[in-house]
């Protein structure tokens, strides 16, 4: 028989990019010392448990013991915290995806109404603050800049693909490449050098295309597979525009399976 009286538990994604969603408002359900790196893993496994590429908890800001030291002047200015965690147990600054997902999980279970949320509310993460609404045609995040980290590479299979390491929060080295992006076994995290990256890095090996490659109107084209921190699994390869200048970033909507 299921026991249908414990904690609340969700399952979303955003482009694809999965996550356990936790509802914990006041911090009660699934504090620090229950959510540990063990259970993380657990509910991240993709044969013994949920599976998921990591985990989101909602959690107010108040009772993240981190939020004050990460969000600085703007902790009075988000209500609400991304207490997120990789698939294997370590705590991640900041995920695209993610966010869009926890705006949409906020409205839904009624801890945010739509107008505030077409209006753009700030949310914590151990990234900084970020600014995330939605539109039209689904949730959109301001990134906000980049922040160059400096040249580095990465190696995959005893081949070496020299990189620029930028930040969006958390650390990504991009690499372009004209190998075949079908060809690369991802199945291990490229080995890449610790002191510019002593907390580990996602990786984006990329293929520049033609605009004919691309979309009707476009004129740039990009390919791109992620070796993604702490999640154990490549991104599949993909075809994307590429952006133009600007941080606000809408992929399609996403909405958690209950």
């Amino acid at each position: 028989m299921i026991d249908a009286s414990g904690p609340r538990v969700l399952k979303g994604h955003g482009t694809q990019n999965d996550f356990v969603v936790l509802p914990d408002p006041d911090g009660t359900v699934w504090p620090e010392d229950r959510l540990d790196a063990a259970l993380v893993r657990r509910l991240c496994d993709r044969q013994e448990g949920l599976g998921a590429d990591g985990v989101l908890r909602v959690v107010s800001s108040a009772h993240v013991p981190d939020a004050a030291a990460v969000l600085g002047d703007a902790l009075d200015e988000c209500t609400w915290f991304m207490d997120h965690r990789n698939a294997d147990g370590s705590h991640a600054e900041m995920c695209g995806n993610g966010i869009r997902l926890y705006l949409h999980v906020l409205v839904a279970e009624g801890l945010l109404d739509a107008e505030q949320a077409r209006a753009g509310v700030l949310v914590g993460t151990r990234g900084g603050p970020r600014r995330v609404g939605q539109g039209a045609d689904g949730y959109w995040v301001d990134m906000g800049p980049a922040r160059p980290l400096g040249r580095g590479e990465a190696v995959l299979s005893g081949v070496t693909y020299p990189g620029t390491g930028v930040s969006m929060g958390n650390p990504h080295l991009v690499c372009l490449t004209d190998v075949a992006l079908e060809s690369l076994d991802l199945a291990h995290a490229p080995a890449v050098d610790p002191a510019l990256f002593p907390d580990g890095v996602n990786v984006e090996l990329v293929n520049v295309l033609s605009a004919e490659e691309g979309p009707s109107g476009t004129t740039a084209h990009v390919r791109l597979r992620v070796s993604e921190r702490g999640v154990g699994r490549p991104a599949r390869a993909a075809p994307v525009p590429a952006p133009r200048r600007g941080r606000r970033w809408t992929p399609g909507a996403a909405a958690p399976a209950r």
